[in-house]
This record gives C-alpha cells, structure tokens and sequence, in this order.
C-alpha cells in the first residue's frame, strides 16, 4: 500500500489501478459561447464575376449574418487534487477575450484586422480563435474549436 501511495504522489495527476498500473484520466472540457456576427464571402483575389459563381448569396455586397454557436475544448490530465483538466472561469474568460469581445457584434471583414485580407469564411473563423486561444492556454491543452455557422452547417478545427 505504501508503494501505491508514492506512485500515486510521485505522477501526480493519475491513479493506481488495482493492479498497480499508473493510470492517467484524460478529461475533455467544452466552452459554449453564442456570437452574432455579419460578414461577406468576398476573396480580393478573385473577381467580382468568380466571387459571385464561388460564394453565391453569401457574396452579397451587404453581407449577411450568423448567430454562430462556439464550442472551444480543451483536453488534459484531470488533477487529482482539484478534479479539474482547468479551471472553467478561467476559459470563460479566455473564450470571453478572444471570442466575444472582438466578434460579437461585429462585421467580421471590417471590425477585425485578422478578415481584411482573410476570407470570413466560418473554417477562417475557427483558425482565428483557435490561433488566439493556443496563445492563452498551456501547452498542448487546446484541443478542438468546433463552430456551428447555422444548425446544418458546422466546422471543426483541431490545429492540423
């Protein structure tokens, strides 16, 4: 029993199985945040003409909007001592910072610096907070920005 209590301290986030395996709990926590946007698909490297045959209606020369649902998880060892993979307030508030105070409300093209030469395309969008939450949170800890653009059409970006 004394040995399976030092394993236990020396690895920290893990337990001993009965068979005096260490083993690590692996935990996934999700972030929900919804975020109105507007945007047009409109790449400036392509002519109106390919724009429009591309992008259809969503070339519209005043745009268009989502209400765009955001699930950004992490995954980790979850912590023996406190049962957490991190703590929760801590990525609402990453979410907050990098998700809705810069695009909530918005027009993606003209509101955010990132889209002035990046097409708003939701796939650009998740690289978008994805590239400023791994700039947040621990290494290796991001582990999937997943967007719902309407409740057929959903994106998910892990990073690759």
């Amino acid at each position: 029993m004394i040995l399976l209590k030092i394993i236990s301290e020396y690895y920290g986030e893990c337990d001993v199985d009965t068979r005096n395996e260490v083993v690590e709990r692996i935990g996934y926590l999700t972030r929900v945040q919804i975020f109105s946007a507007s945007h047009r698909l409109h790449s400036l490297s392509l002519s109106d003409e390919v724009n429009k045959k591309i992008f259809g209606k969503c070339n519209n020369p005043n745009g268009h909007g989502h209400n765009y649902k955001v699930e950004v998880t992490v995954r980790g060892k979850i912590d023996r001592h406190t049962g957490m993979v991190m703590n929760i307030t801590d990525l609402k508030q990453h979410v907050e910072d990098v998700v809705m105070i810069p695009l909530d409300h918005k027009n993606l093209d003209k509101d955010v610096p990132y889209f002035s030469d990046v097409v708003s395309t939701t796939e650009n969008v998740a690289v978008y907070i994805w590239d400023n939450m791994v700039k947040r949170l621990p290494a290796d800890l991001l582990y999937e920005v997943k967007i719902h653009e309407t409740d057929k059409n959903v994106i998910v970006y892990r990073g690759e």
